[in-house]
């Protein structure tokens, strides 16, 4: 594989906020110019905006970037169950909410894991505001889905009998393995990523929001045909940037989102799940190139 290029990069921008949107503090980052092209980053499961620390000052070049990290996520606050319904239907909202109160009306929406749910109720809420997609390791397809689903159905049947199932999703070795899943390098992985993840696990009231979200991530697999239909209908520029070393969405779902864009740029990369891990270069490269290109 030829070396990428030499990427400009610039932290000068980066900055951290709060805002409340609907009675819950949001943290986000923001860099770039004000005034630019927008590019929201959707994090995923278990991370939050941090997940995207290299490739912002990449993107901030040229773009304004947002990166908010969802309630029960990263810097966000994290109320009990019973005071903010942990559903995907509501961070999709939240996170609406905060694209509001920041003025954003056009956008290119990066979604990874967790953020493709987020971001495609984001999407047809508002397809006025989708200027592009970017979807990285984010699964909108039954053939995506990797063994350990078929697990994770029995807990969406009977959560009680099947409890084993959250306490694997929740653990350590579950944090590490979605970080380097199948991949040969193991070297280029920095163990800081799945500590910090299962230590944000750890905090007190996570099981039960992360069991809720759990629970409810069956409402994207039953919406993977009003996603494609979708995709069909708006045909928006899409990019798919896919780790081919992810156990948890294998690479088939990256090829299967062809079917309804047939004018998608799919991308597979030498990483596992969080691509950036591991081709941070390479895929902030493609992903530069593909914005270059997409219109306002």
């Amino acid at each position: 594989m030829a070396a990428s290029p030499i990427l400009r990069s610039t932290t000068a921008t980066v900055t951290y906020h709060r805002a409340e949107i609907d009675g819950v503090d949001v943290f986000y980052r923001q860099a770039g110019p004000k005034d630019a092209p927008v590019v929201v980053l959707l994090h995923g499961f278990p991370s939050s905006s941090r997940m995207f620390g290299g490739v912002i000052p990449l993107l901030a070049v040229n773009h304004r970037v947002i990166a908010p990290d969802y309630p029960g996520f990263g810097h966000s606050d994290a109320p009990p169950p019973d005071r903010y319904a942990y559903s995907f239907d509501q961070l999709a909202r939240t996170v609406d909410g905060l694209l509001d109160h920041l003025g954003v009306t056009r956008c290119v929406f990066l979604m990874q894991d967790y953020g493709g749910p987020v971001g495609f109720r984001l999407a047809m809420s508002r397809p006025d505001r989708v200027q592009g997609l970017i979807i990285q390791n984010a699964n909108a397809y039954h053939e995506g889905l990797g063994a350990k689903w078929a697990g994770i159905a029995d807990y969406w049947r009977d959560p009680e009998s099947h409890a084993e199932q959250l306490d694997t999703f929740l653990s350590f070795e579950g944090a590490r393995r979605r970080h380097i899943g199948d991949s040969p390098n193991l070297d280029r992985y920095d163990p800081d990523s799945w500590t910090d993840e299962f230590a944000g696990l750890s905090r007190p009231g996570q099981r039960e929001i992360q069991a809720s979200l759990l629970f409810d991530y069956q409402t994207n697999v039953a919406a993977y045909p009003q996603w494609q239909a979708w995709l069909r209908a708006r045909r928006p520029p899409t990019l798919v940037l896919w780790g081919r070393y992810d156990p948890s969405f294998v690479t088939a779902g990256a090829e299967a989102y062809r079917r309804d864009l047939p004018d998608a740029r799919i991308h597979l990369l030498d990483a596992g799940h969080f691509a950036f891990d591991e081709a941070l270069d390479e895929a902030a490269t493609v992903i530069l190139d593909f914005l270059a290109g997409v219109g306002p």
